[in-house]
Order: C-alpha cells, then sequence, then structure tokens
C-alpha cells in the first residue's frame, strides 16, 4: 500500500545541501619557471613537463 511521504526538517533538508561546497583547484610552482599550475600538466608557461620540454612555447 501507498505510504505517505513525511515531511523533512528544515534542519533535515539543510544538513543534505549542505556539502554543496566549491573547492580551489590545486595549484604547485613549476620547477623551471616558477609559475603556478595545476599538477601533473604541463606548464602554460615554459611547456615543460617532469623536466622535459613537451610543446614549444612562443614568446610573443
Amino acid at each position: 500500500m501507498a505510504v505517505p511521504k513525511g515531511k523533512v526538517s528544515r534542519s533535515r533538508r539543510d544538513k543534505r545541501r549542505a556539502n554543496w561546497k566549491l573547492t580551489v583547484p590545486a595549484m604547485v610552482e613549476c620547477p623551471q619557471c616558477h609559475e603556478y599550475k595545476m599538477p601533473h600538466r604541463v606548464c602554460k608557461a615554459c611547456g615543460y613537463y617532469n623536466g622535459k620540454e613537451v610543446i614549444k612555447v612562443s614568446n610573443d
């Protein structure tokens, strides 16, 4: 048989909604050029990853 939905209190509702937070992306310093970049990604400023040049970056 059908069971009526119970009332959800304000505190219970708000506890469920309390986890909708934005997090700041992690940033690390590039060992080559000391610009900040995302971890485990090629540096956009110098083009290096893991001590090797992966992409050529023009200095315009």
